[in-house]
């Protein structure tokens, strides 16, 4: 399958941004925030692959999308999805107080958790870009 470039990259250099933007959070200590950027950068990734294909991917699920890739027939490792997996549980969770039975979401992420998830958007980026590399697109 060919890659709309313009398509692709407009999308990539947004999930760029975001993950730029994910990694100040956690250095300045703003974990939930980095926890759902690091979500939101990985999503915006697979989207990227997606829209350059021509398709005009809905909703927020870096899982359910990477489905839709592998029903396209692009492999999909298992540690890949599950990475996915666990950034998804980190659309809602570190924005909405009432996710949690009580405190404030802040509460519940720290240095080491929004460290991983930054770390799994960082792959799933380089897995997309090596998807669209082996696609004829960036």
């Amino acid at each position: 399958m060919m890659i709309k470039r313009s398509e692709y990259e407009r999308w990539m250099k947004q999930a760029e941004r975001t993950l730029a933007s994910a990694r100040r959070d956690l250095e300045e200590g703003y974990y939930e925030w980095a926890s759902f950027k690091a979500q939101q950068a990985a999503e915006l990734a697979v989207k990227a692959l997606l829209r350059g294909l021509g398709y005009a991917p809905i909703g927020h699920s870096i899982t359910r999308l990477l489905r839709e890739l592998r029903a396209e027939g692009f492999e999909i490792p298992r540690e890949i999805l599950s990475m996915a997996m666990e950034l998804d549980r980190n659309y809602i969770a570190p924005r909405y107080p009432d996710a949690y039975s009580e405190g404030a979401p802040f509460e519940y992420y720290s240095e080491d958790v929004a460290g991983e998830l930054i770390s799994y958007a960082e792959e799933l980026i380089e897995f997309v870009r090596g998807l669209a590399r082996d696609s004829g697109g960036a």
